[in-house]
Order: C-alpha cells, then structure tokens, then sequence
C-alpha cells in the first residue's frame, strides 16, 4: 500500500499533501473563531496547530490514508482539509474501530460548494483504494455538515457528548446509489 498522499484535481480544487510552506496558512486557519466554532469551539494555539499539522503528515505513514490539503485550483491558496484518520475517541468499538472522515474550511471557502466538492473527491478515493464502512463525528449544531455527510450516505448511529459537547455520530457503509 502506497503510504503517501495521493493528489487529487477537481474541477476547481487541487488535494495534496500538507507541505512544511502550507503551514502558516494551516495555523491561520484552525486559529480563526468561525472555524472552530463547532470543532471544540476555542482556537488552535500555533502548537496545537503544529501538533495537528505533524499528525495529519504523519497519519499517511501509518494508516496509508489520511488528510489533504485543499486548495483552489485558480490561485493556489490553502482553504482547508479533507480525509480520513483514526481519532481514537474512545466513542465504542462502532465508532472507534473504523476511519473517521472529517473536513475544515477557511470560512472565505463557505457556502460556494467547495465542502462538497473535496469531500466527495476524498469519498471517491477511499471507494476506489480502501473500501469499507466510514464513520464521521459532527457538532450537533452544525447543519452544513450533517447535510453534507447525508449526501455522501451517512446515516445517524447516536446522538453522544464528546467532551462535554454534544455531537451526533454517522457511520457509512459505502458510496449511496448515484442517479
């Protein structure tokens, strides 16, 4: 099994592995309120910043899948992330067993339709590469999402808390029936 990012063009974004230059942009990014807001709510501090960066490098290694960098094709800028990783939540062995998905946008990349193009990218890959049930947590406020994780076939497994936040819990078994 290959153990490094594939890249991945769309009509409008490049997904590639996070490089040592993306770094500044990565920390920007999870430092900003709007988008943490349902990730924990508070800020990364640069070494928070950098430990997840280090992660994200690294779940490659370790796993053969992991996270891309997401950026628009037109003018190269960093705008978020999207893939796979075990989180290792402690969430119960439906949970905690299989590859979580998650994705994180710049707030500027909101609403034009990127989430979804990347995520999807991201889907299509695991299909092809590493088929199996996904598992995604999402902030039970956050509608955007759980909207975007109906689209790509999850499914609710439970409503929970994860610390001392509630969050509701998908799992997909594969790619839903396309029309």
């Amino acid at each position: 099994m290959k153990r490094s990012a594939p890249m991945i063009n769309t009509a409008r974004l490049m997904m590639c592995a996070m490089r040592p230059e993306d770094f500044e942009r990565f920390a920007e990014i999870w430092r900003d309120p709007c988008v943490v807001r349902h990730i924990g709510g508070k800020p990364r501090t640069r070494g928070e910043a950098w430990d997840a960066f280090l992660r994200n490098a690294g779940h490659w290694q370790m796993a053969g899948f992991g996270q891309w960098a997401v950026f628009l094709q037109a003018n190269r800028k960093l705008i978020g992330q999207a893939g796979f990783f075990y989180g290792n939540r402690c969430l119960g062995e439906d949970f905690d067993t299989f590859p979580e998905a998650g994705w994180v946008l710049a707030p500027e990349a909101h609403g034009l339709g990127y989430g979804h193009e990347a995520v999807q990218a991201a889907h299509d890959w695991f299909d092809r590469i590493m088929p199996g049930p996904l598992v995604s947590m999402i902030d039970a406020d956050h509608e955007a999402s759980q909207k975007l994780a109906a689209k790509l076939g999850y499914k609710l497994l439970r409503e929970t808390e994860y610390r001392d936040s509630p969050v509701k819990l998908f799992r997909r078994d594969g790619p839903p029936a396309r029309n």
